[in-house]
C-alpha cells in the first residue's frame, strides 16, 4: 500500500509559550511494512501538558522532540495494513505514534483496545495514561485513605477531574478542587467535589483555607507555584503531595521560586514525593477493572474538548496550555491518504 501521510513537525524550539510558527505540517511517504510491523490509521490522538517540556532541548524523563522531526504522543487508530500475526486489518488499538495521520511500526507498540466498551478517546483519557495517572497519584503516591480531606488543583483538567472523582469513590471526607474560570468551578462541582474555586478570583491561600479550614491530609499538584505553596500551608501533619505537575511554569523563561514555606514540610513531617505514571504500571490491570467499571456504571464521569483536523492539532496544544479546555483535550483525525 502507497500511503502519503501527514506529520505535525517541531519546527523550532519555543522561548515562552509556543506559537504556531514552532510547529510544520509536513507530507511524506511512508515505507513499505518490514515482517512484524503494522500500517495504522489514527483516528484521534492526544495532547498533553507534559509536551511542552518536550519541546526543550534539556534533559528530563523523556527524550525531547527533535527538530524537523516528527513528534509523537498518544494516539487511537484503525490497522488498515498487517504483517504481523499478532493484529489483523480492522483491529482499533492504542499507540505512542499521534502527531501524524498514519503510524508504521512494530505491533508489540500498539495495544488492542474493545471499541465497544467506550468511546475511543476514552483511552487517551480516563482509561488511558491521564487516568493511571489520577489513580496512582492519589492512591500509591499521595497514599489516600477514607476519611482524608484532598486538595486537587487543575480539577477541571483530565487528570485532576478523575483524581478528585476517584478520591470521592474511595471515601474521602471532602474534596475540594480549584479551577480557572466560574464556568470551570461550576463543572468541577458537577463531577461530585465538595467545593470548588476560581483561583484567579482571589489568594489560593484564602480560598484553600475558607474550603478547608481544618486544613487538608492529601493535596494532588498538577499546577505547582502558588497552589502548591498554599497547600503546604493547608497540610496537616503528615500530610501527602502527589506532585503531578507544575503548568504553571512550563512556559515561564525563568526559574520560578519554590514555595517560600517549605520549611513547614518539616515540622509538619510533611510527604512531598514527584511521580512518572509509567513507574506505576504495575497498577494497570486493577486500574483498568476498577475504573472502567465505575466508568460503565456511571459512576466516574470524564469530558473532552474536541478539536477537529492533524493541522489544527498545535492550535489544540497550545489551547490546552492556556487552559482552554474542559476535561482531556483531543484531536479527531480524519486520515491522509493512501
Amino acid at each position: 500500500m502507497n500511503v502519503i501521510s501527514r506529520e505535525v513537525q517541531l519546527a523550532s524550539r519555543p522561548h515562552g509559550p509556543p506559537t504556531a510558527e514552532n510547529f510544520a505540517l509536513v507530507e511524506r511517504a511512508l515505507p513499505a511494512l518490514d515482517e512484524g510491523q503494522v500500517l495504522v490509521r489514527n483516528l484521534v490522538m492526544s495532547v498533553d501538558p507534559y509536551m511542552r517540556g518536550r519541546m526543550n532541548d534539556t534533559p528530563s524523563y523523556v527524550p525531547p522532540f527533535q527538530l524537523d522531526q516528527g513528534m509523537d504522543g498518544g494516539a487511537v487508530g484503525e490497522v488498515v495494513e498487517s504483517r504481523s500475526d499478532a493484529l489483523d486489518v480492522g483491529d482499533i488499538v492504542l499507540h505512542g505514534l499521534g502527531w501524524r495521520d498514519y503510524a508504521v511500526g512494530a505491533a508489540p507498540g500498539f495495544r488492542q483496545v474493545d471499541p465497544s466498551a467506550a468511546p475511543l478517546s476514552a483511552y487517551l483519557g480516563v482509561l488511558g495514561m491521564p487516568g493511571l495517572t489520577a489513580y496512582a497519584g492519589l492512591l500509591e503516591v499521595a497514599a489516600m485513605k477514607a476519611g482524608d480531606v484532598v486538595f486537587v488543583s487543575g480539577a477541571a483538567g483530565a487528570v485532576g477531574g478523575t483524581a478528585g472523582q476517584i478520591a470521592k469513590l474511595k471515601g474521602a471526607a471532602r474534596v475540594i478542587g480549584s479551577a480557572g474560570s466560574a464556568a470551570k468551578v461550576e463543572h468541577v462541582l458537577g463531577l461530585g467535589f465538595d467545593a470548588a474555586f476560581d483561583y484567579k478570583r482571589e489568594p489560593v491561600r484564602r480560598q484553600l483555607r475558607d474550603a478547608a479550614p481544618d486544613g487538608i491530609d492529601v493535596y494532588f499538584d498538577n499546577v505547582g507555584g502558588e497552589h502548591l505553596e498554599a497547600a503546604i500551608g493547608s497540610l496537616r501533619p503528615h500530610g501527602r503531595v502527589a506532585l503531578c505537575g507544575a503548568i504553571s511554569a512550563y512556559n515561564e523563561t525563568s526559574a520560578p521560586p519554590g514555595p517560600r514555606n517549605l520549611g513547614l514540610a518539616i515540622g509538619k513531617r510533611l510527604t512531598l514525593r514527584g511521580f512518572i505514571v509509567n513507574d506505576h504500571n504495575h497498577l494497570r490491570s486493577v486500574f483498568a477493572d476498577e475504573v472502567g467499571a465505575w466508568v460503565r456504571a456511571g459512576r466516574l464521569r470524564w469530558e473532552q474538548t474536541s478539536v477537529q483536523g492533524l493541522e489544527n492539532a498545535p492550535a489544540a496544544f497550545i489551547g490546552l496550555l492556556r487552559g482552554e479546555n474542559t476535561g482531556k483535550m483531543v484531536v479527531e483525525l480524519s486520515g491522509g491518504t493512501s
